[in-house]
């Protein structure tokens, strides 16, 4: 799928379908004297709807998609019929979709899971007929209900991927080649920075049939949170998951200093992601011997798990996979 295809932000206007109006009609039948009113209620009007669809990764379907309008609910009729409901809008939307408003940025709910409805705009109701209000005093009203109007509002969808583990580092810092390594995902991979322009995600085999998702994304330079290299544009992707998986090569001056930043940035954006068990990898170490590698150890910052890895040779792929296990199954 070619990069430009993946879309994780859209916006449009969200229009639903008014109610119906309620019948003023009265009974007219031969033989049947004092008929009486026997209007039916308007239909409703149809919903604009979002579901959950697993097989669905992008929001590209919905890129050129600026108007979505549902269908205005029917009149009542005589014989007290209900007027038919207008039809329901359903969009499909990938799992981690996040709908906000877009006028106050007010987050209104997220689909995660396959299948799951959520009424995105309500349908206007519809109308009473004139039977709704017969009584003994008022025994022919010749009055009845319009129906409500439908609801029209501009809507953000965000898409923030769901995965146990997001990749997180520099430019250059091995992302993908380690992704490409331990699952079947083939993110582009090159010699040069910001390789990766959009988030990958790849399933990583595990003992016993066991597996996990990792997510990688564009890489983090220093002021990312305001804004630079590609910014924040693809921070979102790591709030789903339930570890950050930090990445810093082997050639890196100052393996703690490296780390302090990216954990820098990744507060500004959104301190919660502190909260997030984290494991460190030292990529692109297998030219390392292991005098060299207790000398990088004294730059590791202290209580957080590590392993030294090369995704080339395959060296510690496995001891870095029980690492994630293992802190997938304590979250």
């Amino acid at each position: 799928m070619a990069d430009s295809n993946f879309i994780d932000y859209v916006k449009f206007c969200s229009r639903s379908g008014a109610g119906g109006a309620g019948s003023m009609h009265f009974r007219r039948e031969k033989h049947v004297p004092k008929g009486g009113p026997d209007g039916g209620d308007g239909g409703r009007g149809g919903h604009i709807i979002l579901r959950g669809n697993s097989q669905l990764w992008t929001l590209l379907h919905l890129k050129y998609k600026k108007h979505v309008i549902a269908d205005p609910g029917k009149g009542g009729e005589g014989g007290r019929r209900k007027g038919a409901d207008g039809k329901d809008v359903i969009l499909e939307v990938p799992l981690g979709t996040v709908a906000k408003d877009a006028e106050t940025g007010e987050k209104r709910f997220e689909i995660t899971e396959d299948g799951q409805e959520v009424i995105l705009t309500r349908g206007g109701r519809g109308g009473l007929g004139n039977d709704h209000f017969k009584t003994a005093t008022n025994q022919a009203p010749h009055y009845s209900q319009p129906g409500e109007s439908g609801i029209e509002e501009w809507i953000i969808l965000e898409l923030k991927l769901l995965a146990d583990v997001g990749l997180v580092g520099f430019p250059n810092a091995g992302k993908s080649t380690l992704l490409s390594s331990i699952s079947a995902a083939k993110p582009e991979i090159g010699d040069y920075p910001f390789t990766t322009l959009v988030p990958n995600l790849g399933v990583v085999g595990y003992r016993d049939d066991k597996s996990f998702v990792m997510a990688d994304i564009p890489g983090i330079i220093e002021g990312a949170a305001e804004g630079k290299g590609l910014g924040i544009r693809f921070l979102r992707h790591i709030e789903r998951n339930s570890i950050l998986l930090f990445l810093i090569p082997a050639d890196a001056p100052d393996l703690g200093e490296q780390y302090r930043i990216l954990l820098g940035e990744l507060e500004k954006y959104n301190p919660e992601l502190l909260d997030k068990r984290r494991i460190l990898a030292i990529s692109k170490s297998d030219l390392l011997d292991q005098e060299l590698m207790d000398e990088m150890e004294r730059e590791i910052p202290k209580g957080i798990p590590h392993v030294f890895i090369s995704s080339v040779s395959q060296y510690n792929l496995d001891k870095l996979k029980d690492l994630i296990w293992q802190a997938i199954q304590e979250d």
